[in-house]
C-alpha cells in the first residue's frame, strides 16, 4: 500500500518544540518533491514548507521562517520538520504531501500522495 505516515504531533506550550517526521511506506520517497502543509480550525489547508527531492531547493511561507526547519533523509525515506518557538497560531492538522516533479518544490495542494495528518496543539 503507496501512503505517508506523519507522526511527532501533540501539546506543546508557546515557544516549545516539535519535530515532525512523515515516512513513505510502499514508494520511494526520493523520487518526489515533498511538503508540510496544516489545517487550522476553520481555515482552509495551507502549504507551510517544502522540499526539493534532492533537499536542496526549501521554501517556507512567511509565518514560519527562522522557527520551522524542513529536511529529509532519503536513505530513511522520511522527511522531517522541526519546529521551534512555537506559537498558539501553529496549532493545527499536519500534513504530509509528495509530488513527483521534475525540479524544485510545490506549496500549493496539487499533490500525489497526502498523508493522514497530526494534530499540533500549541497551548498554555
Amino acid at each position: 500500500q503507496l501512503q505517508l505516515v506523519e507522526s511527532g504531533g501533540g501539546l506543546v506550550q508557546p515557544g516549545g518544540s516539535l519535530r515532525l517526521s512523515c515516512a513513505a511506506e510502499g514508494f520511494t520517497l526520493y523520487e518526489y518533491a515533498t511538503g508540510w502543509f496544516r489545517q487550522a480550525p476553520g481555515k482552509e489547508r495551507e502549504g507551510v514548507s517544502c522540499i526539493s527531492s534532492n533537499g536542496r531547493i526549501r521554501k517556507y511561507i512567511e509565518s514560519v521562517k527562522g522557527r520551522f526547519t524542513i529536511s529529509r533523509d532519503n536513505a530513511k525515506n522520511t522527511m522531517y520538520l522541526q519546529m521551534n518557538s512555537l506559537q498558539p497560531e501553529d496549532t493545527g492538522v499536519y500534513y504530509c504531501g509528495a509530488v513527483s516533479i521534475s525540479s524544485g518544490c510545490l506549496l500549493g495542494n496539487g499533490m500525489d500522495y497526502w498523508g493522514r495528518g497530526t494534530l499540533v496543539t500549541v497551548s498554555s
